[in-house]
This record gives structure tokens, sequence and C-alpha cells, in this order.
């Protein structure tokens, strides 16, 4: 039998036994648990708008299955080298200026160089002098160079790890689970904010979205910052091309909401973003997510490659719903110890 939610506590001691529980209530049980949830933890009607700006596009030596920067994908995207920081810093002011409170960017990376790491610094110290915070997403890191971004002031680091441990070996052969792992507790250690989430909808079982659920709300702390994303299938990807010939493998709405929902009452002080896929949901959809706990959106018309949602769509939404974008406040800092709240 499921225990009651406990509304005032962060565990990090579910069971895969009671996360499928969550699962399996009824669809209105479920949202309610967790917008009760949401509503102790954070403010029910703001939504954190982020950026999501790819400042080094296409080439990847890795071989994940969704995604259209891989070497092994037959996608059209062209490798680019890592952009100018002056570029970068430009993109970010016009993020900040259209409202945006959180700067992500992204590098096509198995893992970064250390000749990459003098601009990469100084990027994150341009971006958050404008009072952005910043996060980056660039493959793999040593302890080093954790340490070097923190130094920084790097405020999030994101490093997903996709989906659950059984269903991995079948998106991606060219790094193990326990690798992006690694990665995390490197970041965690160095003192930065973790944010890592996955992707629904690529062919997996809902066990194996238990998994996924499961990895996060087990770590020693929860991540701070927890992207749901529904599969883009791109055409010349190995998964995109599952989809196109098999449609009916693509996650429906309700099943991506019960998803949310369990990342909310899972990991309760998280933010929860909603992710890529969100231009092809319904508003419907997109209410139910909210509903359902998600507060984070990445703003804009394109994610890394993908197209996204658009601000004129966003802000069309928001008023619909009643929603606003969340107040900004000075970033949170993970700090050095794992005995702090979250």
């Amino acid at each position: 039998m499921l225990k009651q939610v406990q509304h005032d506590a962060v565990r990090t001691d579910w069971t895969r036994e009671e996360i499928a529980a969550l699962f399996d209530l009824p669809f209105t049980e479920l949202l309610f648990q967790a917008a009760t949830v949401h509503r102790a933890n954070h403010p029910p009607d703001q939504v954190q708008l982020c950026t999501l700006l790819s400042i080094k596009t296409g080439g990847c030596p890795e071989d994940c299955g969704y995604c259209s920067q891989s070497v092994k994908a037959d996608s059209g995207v062209q490798a680019t080298k890592l952009m100018e920081v002056q570029q970068v810093l430009q993109r970010a002011a016009q993020a900040k200026d259209a409202g945006s409170q959180r700067f992500c960017m992204g590098a096509a990376w198995r893992n970064p160089k250390d000749r990459d790491m003098p601009a990469i610094i100084e990027i994150v110290k341009g971006v958050r002098a404008m009072g952005l915070e910043t996060c980056m997403t660039l493959g793999m890191l040593t302890p080093r160079q954790a340490d070097m971004l923190a130094e920084a002031g790097l405020d999030y680091y994101n490093h997903n790890i996709d989906t659950g441990p059984e269903y991995y070996e079948r998106v991606i052969t060219t790094r193990r689970y326990e690798d992006r792992l690694d990665t995390l507790a490197n970041v965690r250690a160095a003192g930065i904010n973790v944010c890592s989430g996955g992707i629904v909808g690529m062919g997996e079982t809902r066990d194996d979205r238990v998994g996924f659920i499961h990895t996060l709300a087990t770590l020693p702390r929860h991540p701070e910052s927890v992207p749901v994303n529904a599969l883009v299938p791109v055409r010349g990807t190995v998964l995109g091309d599952m989809l196109a010939d098999t449609p009916l493998a693509k996650i429906d709405d309700i099943e991506f909401v019960r998803t949310v929902a369990a990342a909310r009452i899972t990991m309760p002080m998280s933010m929860v973003r909603l992710s890529a896929g969100r231009e092809s949901m319904s508003e419907a959809t997109q209410a139910l997510c909210f509903l359902a706990g998600a507060n984070s959106i990445f703003t804009g018309d394109k994610l890394l490659t993908a197209p996204n949602a658009g601000d004129d769509s966003d802000a069309a939404l928001f008023a619909k719903l009643g929603l606003t974008a969340l107040k900004g406040e000075e970033p949170m800092h993970a700090g050095r110890t794992s005995s702090e709240a979250l």
C-alpha cells in the first residue's frame, strides 16, 4: 500500500515500489497529491523562464539515439566551433531583456578539453555579471574541471541521466550510466547546483520511467533542477526513425503528465522543468503539467537544435492560465557540503 506522501520532508529513500504506486494512482488523485506538494514548496502561479543556447553545435562523438548532434546521426546538423565569448554574452543580454532568469548553455562535446576551459570560464563570469543564473552542459567533467567552473561562479551544471538504468544501453552505448552519475558526483562535490533529468517517449516502458525517477530521487541530494523532456523525433537519428516508423511508441500526454507529477512528489524542492517537446503539446497538456508541479520552462523558439514553443505563444498561454514569471532572486549556491537543505 502506498505510504501517505509527506509534504514537510525531503526523502532520498524512495523505493521503486513506492514510485510505481504513484504512477498507478488514479490520475486525479496523483495530480491532487502533486499539486499539494507543489503548493507546499513553491509559488503555485509562478514559472521560471530559462533560455537555452547552443554554444558549440554538432560533431559529438557520442551515439545517443535521440540526438541530432551526434556524428552517428544523418540529421543534417553541421558541426561548428565554440562561439566567441562576446557572441554568447550578447545572446545572454537578449535573453535577460526578454525576461529570462536563467541562461543555459550547451556544447556538443563528450567532455570539454582543457584548451576549452579558459573561454568557458570567461563566458560564465560574463553571463553571471549580468545578474542571470548560469547553467552549462558540456558533457562529462573531471573533478578539476568542476572545481574550475565552481570558482568561476557557475550556478548550475546540467548532465541528464536520460532514462532508467535498465533502458539506458538501448539508447546510448558510448558511455555508461555510471559515467553520468560520476559527473553528477563531481559537480556536487565542487559545490555547483545539479541539473539532471531525462527524456521520456523513447520507446521505454513505465517501469523504465519509474527507474528514471528513482535514480534521481535517491541521490544523496536531489538535483536542484529536474528537466523532463518529451522526445522530439528527428529523422536521421535512431530513435527519430524508429518513432517515425512506429508512431504508436510515442508516449501519450497523460503518461507524460504522470511522469512530471511523480518527479514533483518525490523531489518536492526541485525546480521541475517542462523542457523539449513542449511545442507539440496542446495548451491543455501543458496546463496539466503546471498543475502537476512543473514550474520552469525554456523560452524562445529554439532549444539546442529542436524547435520550441516561442515567446509569443508562452505569453498567451501564461495569460490564459494566470501564470507569471518567477520573480528574480539571487542565484542559489549548492555549497560544498551534503548536509545543507535540499
